[in-house]
């Protein structure tokens, strides 16, 4: 049996830094910073009141009807929307595929946080009988699965993982999968999140985990730096259509990059710290280049996972020191995209995998930036604060969660 190949060929993204795939990537490149006071809801109480909050969105069109829009949680929107890019960026006519054979997996971290905090405040100021009966579908995680698959007609495999920060990668690790497997021949995938919330702040606040640089908000996210502070938190969606090769091929497809390694793995180790030796990462990271027939060296871009917090960046750099030995500090580029748009959280990995994408095509690797003195047990070559121009032929997107799930997602520049 022919191996199965499986490529990018549609692209779809709503972030802090822009609400399409064009102005996302000018930011990304560019190092602009997406983070800002927050404007959506009044951050007076809390002590965090920055994010990366997606600026002037509108759901109006991205529905087949207003009502269903109404109807859809905000991270369910941007993921409708995201997934509309992405299938009109790939040309696929859905009255030309067998529906059966192209799926959906785009799956969310925290899911409709806003519903739940809504329609509890309508049952606590009016009553059981005032709760909206659209509110269980409208804030379970799976939905905007479901409603993509709505939207667009796909009968195929259908489902989420849902595993915190690692969301996006592992939706999109394991479409790859059942596509080389031949139980589909395409997918929608990714994440969504909308979390920048009261529940949301208060609750990762409290845990310690979000900065406090409130007075220079750009500045805030600085993964890899010694004066990092916390995570900043981030809101969008991102989404990638995958395909088999010779699928995408005989409709003419245009081709982003090819999907060659996926690796997944646990830590075992803490509810959210990251296990100090880096070893769960490591072995995520190994998965994807054995899958992907690479070897370390031959890695030329690394887009880390890399949020900003204290404990996080030393063992991720920990954790690309056992993956790619002495390579790690001789050649091998990271960098942290999230020091421009926030933590994303159950999207970031879409995002950056689409960053990492862009790269390859443009031959830009993304900086990051806020580096002003850069940590020395994060002593990697992190591309501090401007873009750099150079080949990519290779690249690695890591995604970590709470619970200590890891996944690591490897793509090549295409060549036939």
């Amino acid at each position: 049996m022919t191996e199965r190949r499986v490529v990018i060929t549609g692209i779809g993204c709503i972030s802090p830094l822009g609400n399409d795939l064009e102005t996302t990537w000018d930011g990304l490149k560019n190092g602009r910073s997406g983070i800002r006071r927050i404007e959506s809801i009044d951050a007076t109480p809390f002590d965090c009141k920055i994010a990366g909050e997606v600026r002037d969105f509108s759901a109006d069109g991205y529905f087949r009807t207003p009502k269903d829009a109404r109807r859809s949680d905000r991270y369910v929107q941007y993921a409708v929307a995201a997934s509309k890019m992405a299938m009109a960026d790939s040309g696929l006519d859905t009255e030309k595929i067998d529906a059966r054979r192209y799926g959906v997996m785009v799956g969310s971290g925290i899911g409709g946080l806003s519903t739940l905090e809504r329609e509890h405040k309508n049952y606590l100021e009016k009553g059981a009988r005032r709760v909206s009966p659209f509110t269980i579908p409208m804030m379970i995680s799976n939905i905007a699965s479901g409603i993509i698959s709505m939207e667009h007609g796909l009968l195929g495999p259908n489902m989420v993982i849902v595993t915190a920060c690692a969301t996006s990668n592992h939706n999109i690790g394991e479409a790859w999968r059942m596509i080389k497997f031949g139980d589909a021949d395409g997918f929608l995938c990714g994440g969504a999140e909308a979390a920048v919330l009261p529940m949301g702040l208060c609750g990762f606040n409290n845990m310690k985990a979000l900065s406090t640089r409130n007075d220079d908000p750009e500045k805030a996210s600085r993964p890899f730096d010694l004066h990092r502070d916390g995570f900043v938190m981030g809101e969008g969606s991102g989404v990638v259509m995958i395909e088999e090769l010779e699928t995408a091929k005989a409709r003419g497809a245009k081709i982003y990059a090819e999907l060659i390694g996926y690796g997944v793995s646990a830590d075992a180790y803490h509810l959210s710290a990251p296990s100090p030796d880096g070893s769960g990462p490591a072995y995520a990271i190994g998965m994807a280049l054995k899958h992907g027939k690479v070897n370390p060296e031959e890695v030329d871009y690394l887009n880390a996972h890399a949020t900003s917090t204290g404990l996080g960046d030393i063992a991720e750099t920990k954790a690309i020191k056992v993956a790619f030995g002495d390579y790690a500090n001789n050649g091998l580029m990271v960098s942290s995209t999230k020091s421009m748009t926030g933590h994303m959280l159950g999207a970031a990995g879409g995002i950056e995998l689409i960053a990492s994408v862009m790269g390859i095509i443009e031959g830009v690797v993304p900086p990051t930036i806020n580096i002003e003195e850069q940590d020395p047990d994060c002593d990697l070559d992190v591309v501090p604060n401007t873009a750099r121009e150079v080949p990519i032929k290779i690249a690695l997107s890591n995604s970590f969660g709470f619970g200590g799930h890891n996944a690591s997602v490897l793509v090549r520049k295409f060549e036939d």
